[in-house]
């Protein structure tokens, strides 16, 4: 157990007797105290030195000097992997690379009860369709009888079949059961029991690969059509007058040529269709024979149907001309208008009838501005009362207004539709009902508040050029199967379900995740470890059938220490964030955050019980991989769904909630615990990044310059005392220094799945309170506690479960 410098044994803060009053929540708490024996006059009280605490940083460049060097092999069970924040390569040798899969515990506890004692989630973070950087996923096709697979449980071939009766036959790793192998399937096995072919075969010695699927895979048993993209654009007033609609429309013009495709030298399959809206909606024929594009107003709304089939969904370079001539007339179509209502519901349905009219599955991208508040079905009322704050009915503010959209939402799953929204606001939209058929068909939202054409459009168009490109599979159902002991319990992401199993996305995009939680129901054993495998039958953007199998083994221990040593923080901050953001829908904030604290001081408090060497209740000691839990579990507190600041809107709260369901670990980790560089340390010889620094005012000097990455925003914050060599060297263009800063903020936003606008703070300006939110180490204006408050009030948690 190695601690944390300067003290031994994993001990922080060395406090002996009895802990000072506690009262209420988090105060600035002056006198975290050593207490005296009685006959030494009591020295003066001294806080908890924030240097002495575990630091981020530390814990993040350590990993990077241990683990940023070698290739990351799978083959062996249960490794932990490298921290998100390092650089590594992956071999995959038998298990799915953490790109693909991360779990909060790589050594699971063999019994329920030893789970239940030391609250520790076990649970795996999924992103199926993650792009790698270097290898692809290798594709497989067994012919015409499709992938072998496991006579009673299903499960596909992967390394964890055994061979048995010279090949004839295998046992299943994840039931046990025996089955046949095909004839054309045979192979003679080795010495060692292994095929003699399990190196040429993918799927006998990788972690993840893709089989083609057969037409037995497909929907009512035939192959599917190409999916189709619909462009459904508001031109209300707003719309037209903050700039949206021009924009939309000039940039389609572009991204027609970028539709994704497998082969770079095939144009796209996807087929696109156009509909314009405010309170009625306008369909458009853009068929290559015609002349000019036709426009079919439908205006019962009540009753949505598609006004034409053949010319609605065409092929682009086909209809190139005519589609070129509608995207430059719609601007100037509707110029002057004065409608100010829109609907909404009836926009989702009328492309999912034309999905359902050409019989393919497909993604709809709508750009929508305010509350649907017209006469239609789905209409909304502004609801927004911040009053609701802190009570008990606040969780209701986080809830859809009305049953329309979940109904709306599951037609759109059963036909493979994925709806993407784009929101532009200048008042109250109510994202929490119009987010349902987005975060329920696995699509995405994306919000731009106050839209301004010269100041957003940069933001909203690399969205926008990102969501039309990015690889993704339609109409897909994901299965995770696991070995006899454990099974999946609860998921988290965008999706939907109809039963307890399938985990079914009408889009599923390289950037998503699904969470999956297990649970015992028997007891595991330290030989034979735990097996998950995670299955995902899609449509691919040419219209394959194809299915992604991603396997993963872990240990499984009758040790505590040995649990503890193995588990993965961020990953369990990622579980704690999505069930948490889960949770405020049916409570209140209040027991929300007070359930994750309860959580995570029995996590320490089993640790301190059952695995640590003994010493004096004064001192805190944390397991060496879950050091950082209490820091980073305190950003999760603090954030603005479970504790919000008086300037968040409703809006923002719920857009965030959703964000977050299907965040991979890497974005929750930024998003959480933002990285804050030192700009003025950069070196132009040297390559390298400075070293973050931690997030807390104490650690900015004003002399410096620093940039903040939140995976959602950028800020360059300049100190008020920043010499004027240094900002010419920042901000003059041609300089060595501002050109490796561009490269650098490049490079971030290449990281992440959102495009992160830049803001430029000066200090002391009005601005730095927006900044100062995200230094999470600090106190928070709405009351959240700093971390050495919060580790105080933690240890004082623990020292409680323990007497």
């Amino acid at each position: 157990m190695q601690g944390y410098p300067p003290q031994q044994n994993g001990a922080f803060g060395q406090v002996r007797g009895p802990q000072p009053g506690y009262v209420g929540q988090y105060p600035g708490q002056q006198s975290y105290v050593a207490q005296p024996p009685a006959q030494a006059p009591a020295p003066a009280p001294k806080r908890l030195d924030p240097d002495s605490i575990p630091s981020p940083i530390q814990v993040i460049e350590d990993d990077k000097l241990n683990k940023g060097n070698e290739p990351f092999v799978t083959g062996v069970r249960g490794q932990v992997p490298p921290l998100v924040t390092t650089k590594f390569q992956v071999k995959d040798q038998g298990n799915a690379s953490p790109r693909f899969i991360r779990c909060t515990a790589y050594n699971m506890p063999c019994t329920s009860d030893m789970a239940k004692q030391s609250q520790v989630p076990l649970a795996a973070v999924i992103k199926p369709l993650a792009t790698l950087p270097l290898d692809e996923v290798r594709h497989l096709d067994h012919g015409e009888s499709g992938p072998i697979r496991c006579n009673r449980c299903k499960a596909y071939m992967c390394p964890y079949m055994q061979f048995i009766e010279g090949g004839r036959r295998f046992q299943c790793g994840f039931c046990s059961c025996v089955t046949e192998v095909p004839p054309h399937y045979f192979q003679h096995l080795d010495h060692t029991g292994k095929r003699v072919d399990c190196y040429d075969r993918p799927e006998l010695s990788m972690g993840s690969y893709e089989f083609l699927a057969t037409v037995d895979y497909c929907k009512n048993n035939k192959i599917p059509q190409p999916p189709a993209f619909i462009f459904l654009i508001d031109v209300s007033y707003n719309a037209v007058k903050n700039g949206m609609v021009a924009i939309v429309c000039q940039e389609l013009k572009t991204l027609l040529d970028y539709l994704p495709r497998e082969n770079p030298n095939v144009a796209s399959n996807i087929r696109v269709g156009f509909v314009t809206y405010n309170k009625v909606l306008h369909f458009y024929n853009v068929k290559a024979s015609l002349a000019q594009p036709q426009m079919m107003v439908v205006s019962d709304v009540a009753d949505m149907f598609v006004p034409l089939l053949d010319g609605f969904l065409v092929n682009v370079a086909e209809s190139r001309v005519v589609i070129e001539s509608l995207l430059d007339q719609i601007p100037d179509m509707f110029a002057d208008t004065r409608e100010t209502e829109t609907v909404f519901g009836p926009v989702i349905q009328a492309g999912l009838e034309a999905l359902k009219a050409a019989d393919c599955a497909g993604k709809l991208f709508v750009f929508h501005s305010s509350l649907p508040i017209a006469e239609a079905p789905g209409k909304l009322k502004n609801r927004e009362d911040k009053k609701l704050v802190g009570t008990d009915k606040e969780k209701s503010l986080f809830q859809a207004q009305v049953s329309f959209y979940s109904n709306l939402a599951k037609e759109c799953v059963a036909q493979g539709c994925c709806v993407d929204l784009f929101l532009f606001p200048n008042q109250y939209v109510d994202v929490a009902t119009l987010g349902v058929v987005p975060t329920s068909t696995g699509g995405s939202i994306y919000k731009y508040t106050y839209f301004q054409g010269q100041a957003d459009q940069e933001r909203f168009l690399n969205d926008l050029r990102k969501d039309v490109q990015k690889q993704m599979g339609f109409d897909a159902v994901m299965r995770v199967r696991t070995s006899t002991g454990i099974r999946p319990t609860d998921f988290f992401g965008s999706f939907y379900m109809s039963n307890t199993t399938d985990v079914e996305l009408a889009g599923l995009d390289c950037d998503k995740t699904v969470t999956v939680e297990f649970k015992h129901d028997d007891k595991l054993s330290e030989e034979t470890g735990a097996l998950m495998q995670c299955a995902v039958l899609y449509t691919s953007c040419s219209g394959q059938r194809r299915l992604r199998v991603h396997n993963m083994a872990v240990n499984c221990c009758t040790q505590l220490a040995d649990l503890y040593r193995n588990c993965e923080t961020d990953t369990i901050i990622n579980y704690f964030a999505k069930y948490a953001y889960r949770g405020v829908l049916n409570n209140p904030t209040k027991n929300v955050r007070d359930s994750l604290i309860n959580q995570c001081a029995q996590i320490l408090a089993c640790y301190r019980k059952n695995c640590a060497s003994p010493s004096s209740a004064g001192q805190l000691i944390l397991p060496e991989c879950m050091k950082l839990l209490p820091v980073y579990l305190n950003c999760v507190l603090k954030s603005d769904i479970l504790h919000p600041g008086a300037d968040i809107s409703l809006d923002d709260r719920a857009y965030l909630r959703q964000l977050v369901s299907a965040m991979d670990v890497a974005e929750s980790h930024a998003f959480f615990y933002p990285r804050l560089l030192p700009v003025h340390k950069l070196n132009v010889e040297g390559n390298a990044l400075p070293v973050a620094v931690r997030d807390s005012e104490e650690r900015l000097s004003k002399g410096g310059v620093y940039l903040l990455e939140t995976g959602l925003n950028l800020f360059l914050w300049v100190g008020a005392n920043a010499q004027q060599e240094l900002l010419q060297n920042i901000f003059g263009a041609p300089a060595p220094v501002s050109h490796m800063l561009r490269e650098i903020i490049e490079s971030f936003r290449a990281q992440r799945s959102r495009y992160m606008k830049l803001m430029v703070v000066k200090q002391e300006d009005k601005l730095e309170l927006i900044f100062k939110h995200f230094l999470v180490e600090d106190k928070n204006n709405s009351g959240g506690a700093s971390y050495v408050d919060f580790l105080c009030h933690m240890h004082k948690e623990i020292r409680q479960l323990l007497s």
